[in-house]
């Protein structure tokens, strides 16, 4: 009981028994892979930001969403523009450099780079991501 409960408190225990118990049981661990959200300019910027991502092997896969609005304030003024959204489905653990690559050729000043862990999914997709994306 005592054991049970400093791996529940501590989080770095419990991380690892969480990690374990996935290896064993074949189950999928929480937020081990990510979907980054890239806005981009126009459709010609997104194709080609996609495909340096997956030259890369920075992701399992990239979708390039059509046109959507955005408004934004921006040095103090209110702007609306249109952008392509990319999705881009990676490991947790890439998205630092991911991020940081796509800083480094995108041409917004502040490029929209912001992630979120995948919580479940498909299991035999998951696998797959884990696959395609190198450690």
């Amino acid at each position: 009981e005592v054991l049970t409960l400093l791996v529940l408190l501590s989080p770095a225990l419990r991380g690892l028994a969480v990690w374990l118990h996935a290896a064993v049981t074949g189950t999928y661990v929480p937020g081990t892979h990510s979907i980054a959200l890239v806005s981009c300019l126009n459709e010609q910027v997104a194709r080609d930001i996609a495909r340096a991502i997956m030259d890369k092997k920075l992701a399992a896969c990239v979708n390039i969403l059509p046109k959507s609005s955005a408004l934004y304030f921006w040095k103090g003024e209110l702007e609306e523009s249109t952008e392509i959204l990319l999705l881009v489905k990676t490991r947790t653990s890439k998205i630092g450099e991911l991020s940081n690559y796509v800083r480094s050729i995108h041409p917004f000043e502040i490029p929209e780079i912001i992630s979120l862990p995948i919580d479940q999914g498909n299991p035999v997709y998951l696998k797959w991501m884990e696959e395609n994306v190198p450690r």
